[in-house]
């Protein structure tokens, strides 16, 4: 299982940090230790100050592919859910500064929570609205009719550098409002009004 992610697939999130607006989709992975599902507490680790959160659409993928034209990709995903991408944005400032990859930024353990997931059939995906609740306050509050690259582009795009395998996820993209987490927040991951996700800091 691969947890394949979309960097900067906003344009207000990409202002938001001072970086330039992709021509095409920016990927990075996680591996699957990376994984935190079933609403399981998230343990601040001790090697960054600066993790932040960002919220995002995650697809999963429902059958194998390579090289899947983009009029054929709304086959190859199923379900829709929410994930948040925990970013160690002081590491991530440092490897951005020498050059180096984001590995340690992004890909550490438990750095992708991952809620429920509902069946695409239920939802419409050209404009699909969902937020993040921090301590009962909403402070991100998106919807994929504002990604730059969409879903069944993004399927196409990756699967002609990956194979897309059954039980793949996809993190299509955080929008505007990403923040600092700390111990003791609370957050909960709202899709079309309904709660799907769920991950307290400890």
């Amino acid at each position: 299982m691969k947890i394949i992610c979309i960097g900067r697939n906003y344009i207000d999130h990409a202002k938001e940090l001072n970086n330039p607006v992709p021509k095409s989709p920016l990927i990075f992975m996680k591996p699957s230790t990376a994984l935190l599902t079933e609403s399981k507490p998230f343990y601040h680790p001790d090697f960054s100050a600066n993790i932040h959160y960002e919220l995002e659409v995650v697809l999963k993928i429902c059958k194998n592919g390579k090289a899947i034209r983009e009029e054929f990709a709304s086959a190859y995903y199923d379900q829709i859910g929410l994930g948040i991408d925990f970013t160690a944005r002081d590491l991530q400032d440092l490897c951005k500064d020498k050059g180096h990859p984001w590995e340690i930024a992004k890909a550490f353990d438990h750095s992708a929570v991952v809620g429920d997931f509902k069946s695409k059939n239920t939802l419409d995906t050209s404009g699909i609205k969902f937020q993040l609740v921090k301590n009962g306050n909403i402070v991100q509050d998106g919807n994929t009719n504002d990604l730059i690259f969409k879903f069944d582009y993004l399927i196409s795009f990756i699967s002609h550098y990956f194979t897309l395998q059954t039980g793949d996820l996809i993190f299509t993209g955080t929008p505007a409002g990403v923040g600092k987490i700390a111990i003791g927040d609370h957050y909960e991951g709202m899709l079309e009004g309904e709660k799907m996700l769920e991950c307290k800091i400890k």
